[in-house]
């Protein structure tokens, strides 16, 4: 590990910022045999306001994606930030890959912080733990956003869409880069307008991953496949828009 390292100094701005919005970091021993989750929580919640539960994507941890966002919504919620399992500080010894595993977990937590309803944002792989989240929980979750989440992607979308893979085990080596490479290619799919990363250090662009951890990257690895393994049996019908009953109801509304 080199004596300094940009991903962690972005780090720790990330986390003054959750801080300053008004969130502590918390972690929560699920008492399973070994899994233990990560979440940002309100420091004094309010019981006037509504309850929104933000659900990262792939990534080093949840304070990489929403740091811009959470000042913006959390004068109107209570607001709940965990880190999904394999990152950040979450982690389990279980050998279950699936989005059903993780929106069961952020339910326990939830449960943990005496949370009973809530509306919820899944961004990329936290909309597949957000869809499994209101398909499970429908009691509990009130509203869903889903952004950039194809919760309904068929095998040939792999070879025919915006990321052209030829299988999983492609799609999974540029979503969980390893290489300096994979991380510039991943950046020109997930921006609209890319920045230079290709003009950047690759020790740079190895500090970022290396800031994953190589066990944390092998296990998301396992989860994209394990995602995909499980879509039949999980309510996501293979070529057809199927969603649980309660995604007819939400259909029209939204968390504002």
């Amino acid at each position: 590990m080199p004596c300094f390292s940009f991903t962690q100094s972005k780090n720790s701005c990330f986390r003054s910022n959750f801080i300053r919005a008004g969130l502590r970091s918390t972690v929560t021993d699920l008492k399973d045999g070994g899994t233990t989750m990560h979440c940002w929580v309100p420091k004094s919640p309010n019981p006037s306001k509504p309850n929104l539960l933000l659900l990262h994507g792939l990534g080093v941890n949840a304070m990489w994606q929403f740091a811009d966002l959470i000042r913006h919504v959390t004068p109107h919620y209570n607001v709940y930030v965990p880190d999904l399992l394999f990152f950040g500080d979450s982690s389990t010894t279980r050998p279950d890959r699936s989005e059903t595993f993780q929106a069961e977990c952020v339910m326990r937590v939830m449960e943990a912080h005496s949370v009973r309803t809530f509306s919820l944002v899944g961004l990329s792989y936290g909309g597949f733990v957000g869809y499994r989240l209101a398909a499970q929980y429908k009691e509990a979750v009130e509203r869903v956003v889903i952004c950039c989440a194809a919760v309904c992607m068929e095998e040939k979308d792999l070879q025919e869409g915006v990321l052209r893979v030829s299988d999983l085990d492609e799609a999974a080596s540029i979503l969980v880069p390893q290489t300096p490479n994979k991380l510039r290619e991943l950046v020109k799919y997930t921006f609209f307008r890319p920045p230079p990363v290709g003009f950047m250090p690759s020790c740079l662009l190895r500090d970022f991953i290396e800031a994953l951890g190589g066990e944390c990257s092998a296990r998301s690895n396992q989860g994209c496949r394990a995602r995909d393994k499980r879509r039949k049996v999980q309510g996501v019908q293979q070529g057809h828009q199927v969603v649980p009953n309660q995604f007819q109801a939400l259909t029209n509304q939204s968390i504002c």
